[in-house]
């Protein structure tokens, strides 16, 4: 579809000339030789790119970009400006202006310059949807839990997404904590803004700090450039520190400090930059008993459970498995193309037995298995059974207890990944730090 440009000057051989040009160039032109008519094009029809004088005699070229901005706010805005007036253009650039060209100007000029802001509207919009689409993923609405546990994880989500609290996620691994920590920002007034996710554990101690606060040129060994942090990032959004309680303790009282007063210092850096953002932190640990032990600062702790969230494992909420498996099918068959409709009756008898030590992690692992190996429109028993269920599957013998399964998931996981620790760790979502404490 052939992009639609509207060309707004009162001298109508200017106005003509350009459209000539603009017209083999292979978009639609359409010109206005008044302020006035321009508006009410921008009020009747679309326009991708609207290229307008700035002083005309009835409606000046700024009021044109005012009425485009509120009849056409994704359509590109370019000034064609005198010397005289230039300042005015500048300024009108901090309003929404896409460009500005100074008069007299070559037709390759108009040219580059219509060509730009086509490409940025194009970026704009693609950025819009993949926010949209990204949006709705997190929607309340749109999280699969339908137990009286999830709800009232729900709940609490929809009530401490508008507020500025930090927040504290709380339960095992694979309960979906950055899912819900995506689902406070984005359905909060920081959606807008960036999300940036730390999984403190996955970062070596020593990089830790530079990662999160940024390093000046020759900080220390390798540092050789001048490096943002995360947490600057994540200006006027979210933070997001997954297993927190990885965190070092010396880091810890920086961090606190960092929340306290909310500046950050880079690592060999003397000036402070004060930085907005909202905190969202995770762990799968017990964090009163690692205060209690000296391993976790108690007035950080504080500072971040001011509303703790406790995310249930799966085991706690089994009438939300079937409704799991069918989003992640869904969601697995649209990627891959392939139409596998639904589960039979043996194959969703085995997932609501399962124990689920891996949680909804190993629930989105296993049903993206099944769908990949079906042969047929329905997932069977042999599908959706890996070769270490029968280890975990429900029996007449004694229960194990939560650690022995975890242990018993590590291994077989470690087995499967013929003893590569970096690639067990990434199929658990842990870090090889935590594979090996709780394989002990």
């Amino acid at each position: 579809m052939k992009a639609r440009v509207l060309v707004v000057d009162d001298d109508a051989e200017m106005a003509e000339m350009l459209a000539r040009h603009l017209t083999r160039d292979a978009w639609t032109v359409v010109t206005a030789t008044s302020g006035a008519q321009a508006i009410a094009r921008l009020a009747a029809e679309p326009f991708d790119v609207v290229l307008t004088d700035v002083v005309m005699d009835d409606t000046g070229g700024l009021v044109v970009l005012r009425e485009a901005q509120r009849h056409q706010p994704r359509a590109r805005v370019i000034l064609m400006t005198a010397f005289g007036t230039l300042e005015s253009a500048i300024a009108a650039l901090r309003d929404g202006a896409a460009d500005y060209l100074t008069k007299p100007f070559k037709m390759a000029e108009v040219d580059v310059a219509i060509s730009r802001a086509l490409d940025e509207r194009h970026l704009r919009e693609e950025n819009r949807r993949l926010r949209e689409e990204v949006g709705d993923r997190y929607r309340l609405d749109g999280i699969p839990g339908a137990s009286p546990a999830m709800k009232a994880v729900l709940e609490q989500v929809g009530e401490v997404a508008a507020s500025e609290a930090s927040v504290l996620l709380i339960g095992e691994s694979g309960t979906g904590k950055e899912l819900v920590a995506r689902a406070i920002h984005w359905n909060g007034p920081r959606a807008p803004h960036p999300f940036v996710a730390v999984n403190c554990a996955a970062i070596p101690d020593a990089l830790l700090e530079s990662e999160l606060f940024g390093h000046e040129k020759g900080a220390f060994t390798g540092a050789v450039q001048k490096r943002r942090g995360l947490v600057a990032e994540a200006a006027g959004g979210t933070l997001f520190l997954d297993e927190i309680g990885e965190m070092p303790v010396a880091l810890q009282a920086k961090l606190l400090r960092v929340l306290q007063d909310r500046v950050v210092r880079p690592v060999g850096g003397r000036d402070e930059t004060t930085i907005d953002f909202r905190l969202v932190s995770a762990t799968n640990r017990d964090l009163p008993d690692l205060v209690r032990s000296g391993r976790f600062r108690e007035d950080l702790y504080y500072r971040l459970a001011v509303i703790p969230i406790r995310l249930p494992s799966l085991r706690e909420r089994p009438e939300d498995i079937a409704a799991l498996a069918d989003h992640f099918r869904q969601r697995t068959t649209a990627a891959l193309g392939k139409p596998v409709e639904d589960f039979d009756e043996e194959a969703m008898a085995w997932l609501q037995q399962h124990r689920w030590p891996g949680n909804i992690r190993e629930l989105e692992n296993v049903v993206e298995r099944a769908v990949t190996l079906a042969r047929g429109p329905r997932i069977t028993l042999a599908d959706v059974k890996t070769e270490f269920s029968s280890a975990m599957a429900p029996g007449t013998g004694p229960r194990p207890t939560l650690a022995e399964l975890e242990r018993e998931y590590i291994r077989r996981v470690l087995e499967d990944t013929k003893g590569d620790k970096k690639a067990a760790a990434r199929v658990l979502g842990v870090s090889v730090r935590t594979l090996q404490r709780r394989a002990e």
